[in-house]
């Protein structure tokens, strides 16, 4: 089988000129895509993907990209589609980006020019000690870099040129798909899955070398309201009841050694204030709630309910409501319905020569709606760190791997149907 060889630089080429596209995400716009200029990013796309011949390549109103690479096989092979998302984080700027190639890198500190206080160190990052020899790719210090995810969609295109250039290497009809706004949960909100007509898909938006995701958390959001009493505070003894207090007192009463993202790692759950609004008449707090087993998020949220209703007690003339909403579940649970998807992706992985590291994700993905919208869909590794900061960074060499491992993929559904 043909091997990909990225001796032209091509693919460190395609992934700089992604990296300066501003593509960031805007989580208070309304529209979709939230940013216009996601689809700046999406057009240059599609205009490549038409030049190395998916003819069906096209962008819709909403800046979905899609495009078909035809099956070359005799077989019947599942439609296997790779994904990942064009936006980048709203949490550092994507404006302006300037990607510095840091060739043959040997442990040293990484400061960056234009703001010499960013400096990567191996000791905060501890992937670096696997890139010595390797060429690392960094912003310059003053935005984010976008390898989460422009890595993921530079190595789709890279895999995508090489299997239409290489009609040797086997395989059934693939699709390609690129998508807005992820970064702001709404990645796959207006995703046309008949257009896509995919069987299983691959998320390509890890971070380590070798690493495959098939577990996200099981997450629920809630909504606490509580209503007091308000009174004019020079005569307010035995009349007041703040809102304000109230809520305060519930967060004080919520576990603060366990169950928190400060004091959880692996598999551990916690319950997440994460915003706080009010006045002495009412005031709201929303919570995010996560755990991958669902028995445990759902006794969660009962904790969070008894905690409110203790509290409660103390203030009679006062209300409280609390919604708790579902927001996505583990992707585990779609997954293990069809096993081969993951063991395709491990088999793919360690034909590039990776060693295989089988992870949980402390958070959710794309993967994670399409697997309950009917689209079963694991997480591959892009080679992205420090992802959402000017830290960021990425290698060109576990890029290649990753570009490898698609076609890997695409090659193993073919020999197994």
């Amino acid at each position: 089988m043909s091997k990909y060889n990225n001796s032209n630089g091509s693919l460190q080429n395609r992934f700089i000129k992604y990296a300066k596209i501003d593509t960031q995400s805007d989580p208070n716009s309304p529209t979709c895509p939230s940013t216009e200029k996601q689809k700046n990013l999406g057009r240059e796309l599609v205009a490549e993907l038409l030049e190395i011949g998916i003819s069906d390549a096209e962008i819709d109103i909403n800046g979905y990209v899609y495009g078909t690479i035809p099956g070359n096989t005799t077989k019947q092979v599942p439609v296997i589609c790779f994904c990942s998302h064009m936006d980048t984080s709203p949490d550092s700027s994507g404006e302006n980006v300037k990607p510095i190639i840091h060739d043959n890198y040997q442990g040293e500190d990484l400061i960056l020019p234009d703001d010499p206080k960013v400096i990567i160190k191996m000791a905060e990052h501890p992937d670096l000690k696997h890139q010595i020899g390797n060429n690392i790719i960094t912003a310059s210090g003053t935005t984010l870099l976008g390898a989460d995810n422009k890595a993921g969609v530079a190595e789709i295109m890279e895999a995508a040129a090489f299997l239409m250039q290489n009609p040797e290497v086997k395989h059934g009809t693939i699709k390609i798909f690129f998508t807005p706004d992820e970064e702001i949960g709404r990645g796959v909100d207006k995703a046309d899955l008949k257009k896509l007509a995919a069987d299983f898909a691959y998320t390509i938006d890890g971070e380590t070398l070798g690493s495959i995701e098939d577990e996200t958390f099981s997450a629920d959001g809630a909504k606490l309201t509580i209503t007091g009493v308000s009174a004019h505070p020079g005569f307010a003894k035995g009349k007041m009841e703040s809102a304000i207090r109230i809520i305060t007192e519930i967060l004080n009463a919520l576990p603060n050694d366990t169950l928190t993202p400060e004091t959880t790692q692996l598999k551990e759950g916690f319950i997440h204030p994460v915003s706080f609004k009010g006045q002495v008449e009412e005031a709201e707090a929303q919570f995010i709630i996560r755990d991958f087993d669902n028995a445990k998020l759902q006794s969660h949220g009962e904790l969070l309910e008894e905690t409110v209703k203790k509290v409660m007690a103390n203030y009679p003339n006062s209300s409280y409501n609390l919604q708790i909403k579902p927001q996505y579940r583990n992707m585990k649970e779609v997954l293990d319905l069809n096993p081969q998807i993951v063991d395709y992706g491990v088999e793919a992985i360690t034909r590039a020569g990776v060693v295989v590291k089988k992870q949980s994700i402390r958070g959710g993905t794309d993967g994670s709606r399409l697997s309950f919208m009917g689209l079963p869909c694991p997480n591959i590794f892009a080679g992205e760190h420090a992802f959402h900061s000017k830290q960021e960074w990425v290698s060109i060499q576990d890029m290649e791997k990753a570009v490898q491992t698609i076609i890997n993929i695409a090659s193993i559904w073919e020999e197994k149907a």
